[in-house]
Order: structure tokens, then sequence, then C-alpha cells
């Protein structure tokens, strides 16, 4: 049985075009494996806290140093690293916002990059720590952007899976979708074949 981590994070929740497009990454996801487990991580109903100084500095302090509101850090992170260390498919939704990638994703990005946990620097630069599985995202934008400069979302999700180690990460586009009732038909139609074609 396969351990799918499905994370989420449309202002929407399951009614956002991601997430939809999400579902149906799962439901390939069962044809393809037979029996699924999955795990989900929704960000827009639980956000991550944002990463400042505070909890910048629990992951700083040493286990013996860290006071018990640290340590509460601490085991949090340890938590979202444990879900993606345990998944053998991961899953993830994600929304254009202003150009970029939603702010409780970023959140959560910056509490699974762990120096020494989930990444290390080395003399010849950084190495991820994370076995190697693949990723699946299933990006939904209201214009076109991909293979454009105006395309950050993709650069930065692949530069940041690959830090901690998963390069096995394949994109799946719905773009267009706030251009007409065509374009967006047509698109989600596009990226359902998409899924189709990197699930099976």
């Amino acid at each position: 049985m396969k351990n799918i981590l499905v994370i989420t994070a449309s202002i929407f929740g399951q009614d956002g075009q991601s997430s939809r497009l999400v579902d149906q990454t799962l439901d390939q996801l069962r044809q393809t494996y037979g029996d699924i487990q999955t795990s989900y991580r929704d960000l827009s109903a639980e956000p991550v806290p944002h990463l400042d100084a505070e909890r910048f500095g629990a992951f700083l302090t040493s286990a013996d140093d860290r006071d018990g509101s640290q340590q509460g850090v601490v085991d949090y992170s340890d938590l979202l690293i444990s879900e993606v260390v345990d998944a053998d498919v991961i899953v993830m939704g994600v929304p254009m916002y202003n150009f970029g990638v939603p702010s409780v994703l970023k959140a959560y990005f910056d509490h699974i990059a762990r120096a020494g946990i989930t990444f290390r620097y080395t003399a010849n630069g950084p190495v991820g720590l994370l076995e190697d599985r693949p990723v699946y995202i299933l990006a939904a934008r209201g214009g076109l952007y991909a293979g454009t400069p105006n395309d950050s979302q993709t650069p930065f999700i692949r530069s940041f899976l690959g830090f901690i180690g998963l390069k096995d990460v394949h994109f799946v586009y719905a773009e267009g979708l706030n251009m007409g009732d065509n374009q967006k038909e047509n698109s989600l139609q596009e990226a359902g074949r998409a899924i189709e074609t990197l699930t099976a």
C-alpha cells in the first residue's frame, strides 16, 4: 500500500481548482497502485505559523537548552518533516496568488527546511538529506504563466524541493482559469489528461 501525503493551500478549500486537481490525481493513483493511504495537510484550514525570530531561534537552540515553548516549536516542525519522510508519494495543490506560492506554503517550507535534518551544508554546497520520491505539483493559475518569466512558482518549488533531496518533481498546470469559460474548460481537460499520463 502506498502512503500519499496530500498538501493543499487553496483559500477556497476543497472547492479550489488546485484542490480539485489533487482529487483527480488521487483517483488516478488509486487506479495505478490499488489501495492507498492518504495523510492530509490543509495549509489554508490549519496554517503553519510564519517563521519569525523566536521560532527560528528554537531551531538553533540545542536540545538541552530549549525551554518548553521552544521544544514545542521543534516538535511541530519534526511532525511536519515526519509526514514527508513517511510518504511514498507527495501530492501538492498549489494555486498562484499574486505571482507566487501561497504564503502558507512558504511558511510550511520554512518549517521543513532544517539544517542537519532535511539538508546539510558541505564544502561543495548544500546536500538534501531526504530520500527522493515522486512529488506531483498541481498548479492552478488564473492567467498564462508557464514557461514565461512571470512563472516564479515552478523554479522556486523545484529548487526548494531539490534542496532537501526531492528531485522527482512533476508539474501539471491548469492555466487561464479566469480567461473565459472555454479557456477554463479546455485547460482543466488538458490538466486531467496530463494527470492520467503522469501517474499511469
